[in-house]
Order: C-alpha cells, then structure tokens, then sequence
C-alpha cells in the first residue's frame, strides 16, 4: 500500500499543548457550589504533561489537521485521568502531587471523592461532544477502558495484602490501571480522524506500550528520582510495601539473606523511614533491580517502536511520536 501523501500541517507538541491550555482556559467546568468543583479546578491548573490530551491531538494531526474537531474531547480525556488521581491519592493516602498538596490534604479526603466523581460526570460531557459516525464507538471504547482501570485499581489494591505477586502479575495490573488510558487517548483521535480500523488498533497498541514503560518509569523515580524533579517524596513506595516491579524483581532476584532481610523490613510496624528507604535501596542495588528494570523499559521503548511502524503514513509525521518515546524514556519526573 502507499503512505497516504496528501498534505497535512503537522503541529509541534508544544503547539498542541498550547492549544490544549488555551481551550481549558475557555471551559466554564466550575459550577455552583463551588466547594464541589473548586479541587478540579485545583488539580487541572496544574497542569502537569498533559500527555493524554496531546496524545490524542497526536494521533488525530497523523490524518487530519482541524484538531478543533477533537480539541473538546480530548479535554475531556485529561478531566477523566484527573479524576483516577483524586482517587487514587485518597486510596494511597498520598501527601503530594505534582509537587503540591494532594487535594485529600489540601481539603479532605470526601472532598477528594465526591470531586473525582464530578470530574468523571464531566469527562463524560466532554467525551459526548464527539460528532456522529463516531461517537458510539467512542464511548465504547471509552466505557471499556474505565472499566478496565478500575480492575487495574482493584487489583493493584490486592496486591497490598500477598507477598507473592508475579511479575505478570504485575505487568497486567498496571496495563489496566496506566497503559489502557495512554493507548485508549492515542486510539480516540485516530478513530475520530477516520484511522483505519487496522492503524488505530496500532495505535492503541502503541500506546500501551508507552503506558507501560511511563509506569515503570514511575516506580523507577520512585526510588532512585528527585524528589524536586519528580514532583513526589522519594521512596514513598518502599515504605507501604508497595508492589512494584522493583519489589517483585526483588523478591526474585536477591540472595537468600537480602531476600530475608527485605521481608524483615516489610515486616516491621516501627522503623526510621529513611533508615528502611535506605536499607531496601541497599538491596535493590545489590540485587541487580535497578538494571532489571532499565531493562523492562528499553523492552516496552522497542515495542512502541514496532507499533508505530505499523502505520502506514509519512515517516515525517511519526517524528513527534519518536519524540514522545525518547522523551519518556529519558524522563526524570
């Protein structure tokens, strides 16, 4: 098959990201009471990458350049991720965010839910917005990708309570709870562009590809980032036993005495947290963990790439892909 040839203005990032703050500045999403919207207007001005939205905007500029046409839902897809935050930090009973309070400890933690829930009601106003012949299957890739997060939460919650989780295991909880959004974002501008049914599903799979090396770059940074680049205290994850691929990996991976001494450490009620941060770091480090999970991400970064060459356009137009993928293989928070 040719790559379709037709011109196309392709937007940089920066101009994407620029279009996506400039449509957020226009939506009046703060009704009354205030008291229930003002903590998503507290969480969306952040900001943070916003990298669902441009995602989107991404995927639908491969075919078409009147992003306009998914500007609006895309918002919508960023309100959604905003709202599994709200709840998510209630769950972990996380202190930061992007560097900033978390709105649990800002507010409260049922301002947090009854706030996520408006959140995920306005998303769903947003998603609406797209036009007809899309907007059914829109909405059901949509449902199923909220559907699947909430397994992803469920399971990334069971996992606190056994000591034996694999690492498949593990690989398949955060593809539902992180990965499903990032390719469900990507695949939502494709198939609003008109996308071949085979070229979105790339899409969709490149996508979560990238989710899952994002992810795993977060339990990374978890340990080894900067709390002042990464935006979160350093080896919050350690302290609650959290299943993370460096645990798991752990658990594998270290001497029989490293692997008693690191369930000693989940073990224990009282200890100094920055003696335990730096004892399971210890061990970590010993254990090989850190270049395991370098490792994982370089895997999912080749398999992002083998998705995107599968679609059958301009190899110009995917350079902003390429971008993304170095960009979050080298991120640091």
């Amino acid at each position: 098959m040719n790559k379709r040839s037709y011109l196309i203005f392709m937007y940089t990032i920066d101009e994407l990201r620029n279009c996506i703050k400039a449509e957020l500045d226009r939506q009046a999403y703060v009704e009354e009471p205030h008291s229930l919207f003002e903590p998503i207007k507290y969480i969306m001005a952040d900001g943070g990458k916003r990298l669902r939205p441009v995602l989107a905007l991404m995927a639908y500029n491969l075919y078409r350049d009147d992003i306009e046409k998914v500007l609006k839902s895309a918002i919508g897809i960023e309100i959604f991720h905003n709202y599994t935050l709200l709840h998510d930090d209630v769950m972990d009973n996380a202190e930061l965010r992007r560097g900033r309070p978390t709105v649990q400890k800002k507010w409260n933690s049922n301002v947090a839910i009854l706030s996520g829930d408006a959140a995920a009601i306005t998303a769903y106003k947003y998603i609406e917005t797209v036009e007809d012949p899309y907007l059914r299957q829109v909405i059901n890739y949509f449902n199923k990708m909220a559907m699947d997060i909430c397994k992803g939460q469920q399971y990334d919650m069971e996992f606190e309570t056994r000591d034996d989780v694999t690492e498949a295991e593990y690989i398949h909880m955060i593809f539902l709870k992180t990965a499903v959004l990032i390719g469900g974002s990507i695949r939502h501008g494709a198939l609003i562009a008109g996308a071949p049914q085979h070229e979105h599903d790339a899409l969709y799979d490149f996508g979560c590809h990238l989710g899952l090396m994002f992810q795993l770059q977060d339990d990374y940074l978890d340990v080894y980032g900067d709390t002042a680049e990464f935006g979160k205290k350093i080896g919050g994850d350690i302290l609650c036993n959290k299943k993370t691929y460096l645990l798991i990996k752990a658990l594998e991976l270290a001497s029989a005495e490293d692997k008693a001494l690191l369930r000693d450490w989940m073990e224990r009620v009282n200890f100094d947290p920055n003696e335990k941060i730096r004892a399971v770091t210890d061990i970590y480090n010993r254990s090989g963990v850190r270049e395991a999970v370098q490792a994982e991400i370089d895997y999912y970064v080749g398999k992002s790439r083998e998705a995107l060459d599968r679609i059958d356009v301009p190899e110009e137009r995917k350079e902003r892909f390429r971008e993304i993928i170095d960009a979050m293989g080298a991120r640091k928070k």
